[in-house]
């Protein structure tokens, strides 16, 4: 069913594994807090957060009820298309992809969520909302008084979006995943592919639009909620142009 774990993808893997069991059973909140990623501009956010939150996933409790089907979807996609890519590519380049379509996921997301936060700063300072103190009481170190959101039911609900966008992390495999599907689409177009509950084999070359349909529709007609849809279209945007760049030399690359 899988093919053979090749070199990144099974480090990739074994890291997730291992970062999972230790979040979980080891100091969670600290952990998710300083692995997860952050808007860049929150008081929570980390330089490192950049890369780590490739490799956290949706905690066993998790509240939306994901829970470890997260981690678990996760990897057998990327072992699903992982090595052959890998193969084909060679480690150096796969680990690239790999990378470059999470950095690309990350950037997405928060070029959207700085639209949305740039929305809501002006309407709040607007309102004569201190937006200085929304930020500062954002942190999830602090421990003074309560929000207070403003004297308008208006007010008190942008205030609450705000400080939710600053508190509320991304993480996962996902985007860096998604390039990696869509490098397979675009390398080789032409496989077909079988996937639960479809009756009939899909060409590669059908899956990337459909990806990018789905979660276009998904995040802007606000169903399912509380996952980074744009962060899978980021990554699949550079598995794409990565494997247009790479795919006329395929067969010489070392």
């Amino acid at each position: 069913m899988f093919p053979k774990l090749t070199p990144v993808t099974k480090n990739i893997i074994i890291l997730c594994a291992i970062v999972y069991l230790i979040t979980n059973f080891v100091n969670t909140d600290y952990f998710y807090a300083m692995l997860s990623a952050f808007y860049p501009f929150s008081p929570n956010f980390r330089s490192w957060q950049i890369i780590t939150h490739m490799f956290m996933h949706a905690p066993f409790n998790d509240s939306s009820g994901i829970g470890v089907m997260h981690i678990l979807f996760n990897m057998l996609t990327l072992w699903s298309f992982g090595p052959v890519l890998e193969q084909v590519l060679g480690t150096k380049k796969f680990a690239i992809l790999y990378f470059a379509s999470g950095l690309g996921a990350f950037v997405l997301f928060n070029l959207w969520n700085f639209y949305e936060v740039h929305q809501l700063t002006n309407a709040l300072t607007s309102e004569g909302v201190n937006v200085a103190e929304i930020f500062r009481k954002s942190a999830l170190n602090y421990h003074g008084e309560a929000l207070n959101p403003g004297k308008t039911p208006e007010t008190q609900e942008m205030a609450q979006n705000l400080f939710s966008a600053l508190q509320t992390p991304m993480l996962g495999a996902s985007g860096a995943i998604f390039g990696v599907v869509a490098a397979f689409s675009t390398m080789f177009p032409d496989a077909k592919l079988m996937f639960m509950f479809i009756p009939f084999p899909i060409k590669a070359k059908y899956l990337l639009p459909i990806i990018i349909v789905i979660s276009l529709y998904l995040q802007f007609s606000g169903n399912m909620g509380g996952i980074a849809h744009l962060a899978h279209i980021g990554g699949a945007i550079i598995g794409f142009v990565l494997a247009r760049m790479w795919r006329n030399d395929k067969f010489r690359i070392q």
